[in-house]
């Protein structure tokens, strides 16, 4: 299933949040938007009113799944302490030393695999092997190095950026062992990080997502359990026709 919400009237809701299959973070400030997600998920797992480091736009400076969490070294102790007592025993949070302190843009994950920004730093790239329990590639998604921000991951299913070479979406496929498609967010947006949050059951996208976006979400990811690669495909030829 997929729902639509907003943030303050923003349709980037996933500046704004962070859901994996063991917790789900959202920022300080509206209380609607909180209510949209423990609506949903509040009988299934966590979740959690926060700021990072002071700011409200948790899912661009936040990397994590089921396994762990990781935050950037700006967040504060009491942010830090917070999380550590809302969130389950079992996901590890640790901070991180790294000049690309934007960490959502710079990572997208699932619970087994990690994409990463190119020239992120060595000792980072541990960390998020160890902290997370995933394998790191360091890759780019149709030429652009803000993985975390063109590409959205669940352990089902992926969404990457609208032009994204076939060729690309095979190689990424194999790496991530998952099938992917290219597609957009929000009324044509390819910034698919910033409009969109999703675990193994669910997704939110921006309250102006279409109904053609949702159902290409809804395929991908398999949250409606139909079989994904026939819609996909119908799908990926509007895309494609819509971008040629």
């Amino acid at each position: 299933m997929a729902v639509r919400t907003a943030f303050e009237n923003s349709s980037d809701i996933g500046v704004f949040s962070k859901l994996t299959n063991s917790y789900c973070l959202t920022a300080l400030g509206s209380t609607n938007f909180y209510s949209s997600f423990e609506a949903e998920l509040g009988d299934v797992i966590p979740v959690v009113h926060t700021s990072i480091a002071g700011t409200r736009i948790i899912g661009r400076l936040t990397a994590g799944n089921k396994n762990g969490l990781l935050v950037p070294s700006t967040t504060t102790d009491q942010e830090l302490q917070h999380l550590r007592n809302s969130l389950p025993d079992s996901v590890q949070i640790q901070r991180v030393e790294e000049r690309l302190s934007a960490l959502g843009n710079v990572i997208a994950c699932n619970d087994y695999v990690a994409l990463v920004h190119p020239d992120i730093d060595s000792e980072t790239e541990e960390i998020i092997a160890d902290v997370l329990k995933v394998e790191v590639f360091r890759q780019t998604v149709a030429e652009n190095v803000l993985v975390g921000s063109y590409c959205s991951l669940s352990n089902q299913g992926g969404l990457v950026h609208p032009k994204t070479s076939i060729q690309d979406q095979d190689e990424l496929s194999s790496l991530l062992q998952v099938p992917l498609a290219a597609g957009t967010i929000n009324r044509g947006s390819d910034v698919l990080g910033a409009g969109l949050v999703v675990n193994d059951w669910i997704a939110f996208t921006g309250q102006d997502t279409t109904s053609t976006e949702i159902s290409v979400i809804e395929a991908i990811f398999k949250l409606q359990g139909q079989e994904s690669t026939a819609v996909v495909n119908d799908l990926r030829d509007t895309i494609i026709d819509q971008y040629s």
